[in-house]
């Protein structure tokens, strides 16, 4: 499925307009560096020659700027291509696709805010039930965010969620140890529980 934009066509003309600058001062100053580059390294733009024109080696590389790459790259400007095996209608492909950063997102606090990589373990069975744990907890992280309205960001929702603890006394009565902050109101009212100004005991504990 292909897609065409005018304001993702300027976007990549001006960004390769920034790259050829670069490239021209980077010939203009014989930079041993162009050697290095990469699929969207301004670098690609220069063209190398070291033959002469009778078709003998030369010793000096020549570098210019490839026109001709550039002139094939600009064909492109503007198309976004979606490649997919879904049947569904192309107003449904784009649909999913707006939302795709969601699934990204997912995959981003999976591997930092739930530690999952690296994996320690060699067991099947075990590196099976770490990634279901990890699966069930990040499936609870969001529901918690919609609970508050995506009003935070992961790392400040898991952050505090970690941070409420509490101190059990002696009589098995416990006491919030943690700060009351916005999150934790947030989280009282979608609850429907307080637990930050007041003793409570084992039982209300269980029930929360």
């Amino acid at each position: 499925m292909l897609t065409f934009s005018l304001k993702y066509k300027h976007y990549q003309q001006r960004i390769r307009e920034e790259q050829v600058q670069r490239a021209t001062k980077a010939i203009e100053a014989n930079g041993a560096l162009l050697k290095k580059l990469g699929p969207n390294d301004y670098k690609r733009l220069v063209k190398r020659t070291n033959i002469t024109p009778d078709g003998e080696v030369a010793a000096k590389e020549l570098q210019a700027l490839d026109y001709e790459r550039m002139a094939k790259e600009a064909q492109y400007d503007g198309f976004y291509a979606v490649c997919t095996s879904l049947d569904n209608s192309p107003a449904d492909i784009i649909q999913l696709n707006k939302r795709r950063w969601e699934i990204e997102e997912c995959f981003r606090i999976m591997k930092t805010e739930f530690k999952t990589r690296p994996v320690y373990l060699s067991r099947e069975a075990r590196i099976r039930t770490h990634f279901l744990t990890c699966f069930l907890s990040l499936t609870l992280y969001r529901y918690l965010e919609k609970k508050t309205d995506h009003g935070f960001t992961p790392r400040d929702l898991i952050q505090k969620l970690r941070e409420m603890n509490f101190f059990q006394l002696s009589s098995g009565d416990f006491v919030p140890t943690y700060t009351r902050t916005e999150i934790t109101d947030r989280l009282h009212d979608a609850f429907g529980f307080r637990t930050d100004y007041e003793v409570l005991s084992e039982t209300q504990m269980k029930k929360i």
